[in-house]
């Protein structure tokens, strides 16, 4: 039997830095991240709180998603990764957080369900 690993999910937590209320410069660097992993963006929502409110926003991608939703009365983001490939995820968290600049973070990694199946 093979073993199939769908991928490791991150989850990403920043403080501070650039974007908490800017839907388009998110959407700029979450492209950029999911580029830096070798990802196909498939489709983009993004969408803007009243008021300043905060960003909600993902990347549809081939490989997965990249989301983020974001607290600006907090200073806080919170960024989703999950795509196919060894190593893949980090480069684009990687990326993030040279674009965005957060004064702090913390990645979580998830390895997703591994399972064995027959391969016929």
């Amino acid at each position: 039997m093979d073993q199939f690993i769908p991928g490791t999910h991150l989850l990403i937590d920043h403080r501070g830095g650039k974007g908490m209320t800017d839907a388009a410069l998110l959407e700029k660097v979450m492209r950029g991240a999911a580029e830096a992993a070798g990802a196909t963006v498939l489709s983009a929502h993004f969408h803007s709180f009243p008021d300043r409110a905060g960003v909600t926003g993902v990347l549809l991608l081939a490989e997965s998603h990249i989301s983020v939703h974001t607290w600006p009365e907090h200073d806080y983001a919170a960024f989703d990764i999950f795509v196919c490939g060894e190593g893949t995820g980090k480069k684009a968290a990687d990326y993030l957080a040279r674009a965005l600049l957060p004064d702090w973070t913390q990645i979580r990694a998830v390895q997703r369900n591994h399972f064995s199946h027959p391969v016929s």
